[in-house]
């Protein structure tokens, strides 16, 4: 595999680069009037994709709201992300919360619905480091 990313759909392409831009950061490696291609500015591997909903490439069948998925980003400071969110009117879905697992985590929606889950790494709980070492070993 030389590369992988995922592709959003959406219906206000502008909406969608600006809401990942200004969230997370990203900046804009491609931008048309059917796709946009965000980077991580520290790592260019590190992408996202945005297609205009309604365009032919995307067949009529899978053009609806997006369910079932949640778009990850790993960032240094989700407390940071978590502020900028707040003052953007973006919709919270969770606010930062410290999880079992050692993640720091909040969930926000985009504006197309897609829940987006940001985090920092933290430090897991001593249970789940146990069952970690108990099932995979130290």
């Amino acid at each position: 595999m030389n590369r992988a990313f995922a592709n959003i759909l959406s219906d206000d392409l502008a909406g969608t680069r600006d809401f990942f831009v200004d969230l997370l950061g990203f900046t804009v490696a491609f931008d048309s009037d059917w796709f946009v291609n965000l980077q991580a500015p520290d790592n260019p591997l590190n992408e996202l994709g945005i297609w205009r909903r309604e365009h032919e490439l995307v067949p009529e069948a899978y053009r609806g709201r997006a369910q079932g998925a949640v778009l990850t980003f790993v960032v240094d400071d989700v407390e940071a992300v978590y502020a900028r969110a707040v003052a953007a009117g973006t919709r919270i879905v969770e606010p930062p919360r410290d999880t079992f697992y050692g993640q720091r985590s909040m969930l926000v929606e985009d504006p197309n619905g897609q829940v987006i889950d940001v985090s920092t790494p933290g430090t897991p709980s001593p249970e789940f480091l146990a069952e970690m070492r108990e099932k995979y070993g130290s």
